[in-house]
């Protein structure tokens, strides 16, 4: 299959290895900010093969992961009421909240669905003028696109039944944040290739340049990560600070005209706040006032509820990178995929998870990664 086979070859991956292995004469930390690309990486154990040289730190590339805990009780809020068919993809319905979870509110009688697509629940509207349709909008820069038109369609047809509970993020401002934190260890980054189809580079070299970090755009088979990692390990080792696109099968430096168009006629940037990490400048987006009306925080009236996150979970330290998945105690035992503890390890594309479902469970850290725990200071 054309892009999936080849980019899967044993023989082309040792080699990369080998140029990755000739290149290296020093400690180098990078860091991944796509939970898809951590998923590769631990299931196909990418890590592991590396020369001991180079770490790969998992930062907060999960959207399910890092909405925060009061947006998932504003959601279950508006789930349970009887007038409500809320709409989500699936693996918002076990991320815990304060006291249950989506799952939950549709086993106590809440009309909760999964949906492929906002535009599937856009349908549920049209189909159901007699109640309010609510789509759970989260996600990178990569989902804003499709909600954007959802919420486009939705007012061009005239449906006053259907609704968005937005917590859409941004990367680049998150990825700023972590290069600011005091127990930053970061030295390069492998940028998310999919964030970058749709919005293209330019919000990148400022960033390379502010922090001298370099930044590979990168894509999810594993001769995409590990040709991401020669090239950021080539420009650490010669002392630059570029943004290369490793990916240009999908990526231009442009992005997709009309998905941005899309996201500036419906979206405005605002200050977000990121599950276990904080509060992050300009790193959301929130519909505009052209769109308020389809806004469910307002339309519901739950901007009121506000929540502390619980101290047991570590999930905000994986989500900086500065603790492995197995460095938290109550991994794969007190949290596991039935009794999670955090969103980290319920979501396809958490760090936890994917540590448990491949079968990471008693991986070591590598040397000089675990911080003292007083010493971590939050993003934010």
């Amino acid at each position: 299959m054309k892009y999936v086979e080849e980019f899967n070859d044993p023989a082309r991956a040792r080699r990369l290895l080998d140029e990755i292995r000739a290149a290296v004469t020093r400690p180098w930390a990078l860091m991944e900010v796509c939970g898809g690309q951590t998923h590769s990486i631990i299931r196909h154990g990418i890590d592991q093969l590396l020369p001991e040289e180079v770490e790969l730190i998992h930062g907060p590339g999960c959207p399910v992961c890092v909405t925060p805990l009061d947006v998932i009780d504003k959601a279950m809020d508006i789930a349970a009421r009887p007038e409500v068919v809320f709409c989500s993809f699936g693996d918002m319905l076990r991320v815990p909240g304060t006291d249950r979870d989506l799952f939950r509110v549709k086993g106590e009688g809440g009309d909760v669905r999964v949906v492929y697509s906002p535009l599937d629940a856009l349908e549920l509207a049209r189909e159901n003028p007699d109640r309010q349709v609510v789509f759970f909008a989260i996600g990178f820069e990569t989902t804003a696109p499709a909600n954007a038109m959802a919420v486009h369609q939705a007012r061009r047809l005239g449906l006053g039944n259907f609704s968005l509970l937005v917590s859409h993020v941004r990367v680049p401002p998150a990825m700023q944040a972590i290069m600011t934190a005091p127990s930053c260890r970061v030295q390069g980054f492998l940028a998310a290739g999919h964030v970058c189809s749709v919005m293209g580079t330019a919000e990148y070299p400022d960033l390379a340049e502010k922090y001298r970090v370099p930044v590979v755009v990168t894509g999810f088979e594993p001769l995409d990560i590990l040709e991401g990692i020669r090239r950021a390990v080539h420009q650490l080792e010669r002392g630059e600070h570029r943004v290369e696109n490793a990916y240009p099968r999908a990526v231009r430096e442009q992005g997709n005209p009309a998905a941005l168009a899309m996201i500036e006629e419906v979206f405005e940037v605002t200050d977000r706040n990121w599950r276990g990490i904080g509060r992050i400048p300009a790193s959301g987006w929130r519909l505009t006032d052209a769109f308020r009306a389809y806004d469910a925080e307002h339309r519901f009236d739950v901007s009121g509820i506000r929540t502390e996150e619980p101290a047991v979970c570590r999930a905000g330290e994986v989500l900086q990178g500065l603790i492995k998945p197995t460095e938290c105690e109550a991994f794969g035992a007190a949290c596991t995929p039935r009794t999670p503890l955090g969103a980290t390890m319920v979501s396809s594309e958490g760090a936890c998870a994917a540590y448990y479902l491949y079968r990471r469970m008693n991986a070591p850290a590598p040397q000089g990664s675990r911080i003292p725990r007083e010493e971590m200071n939050p993003v934010g």
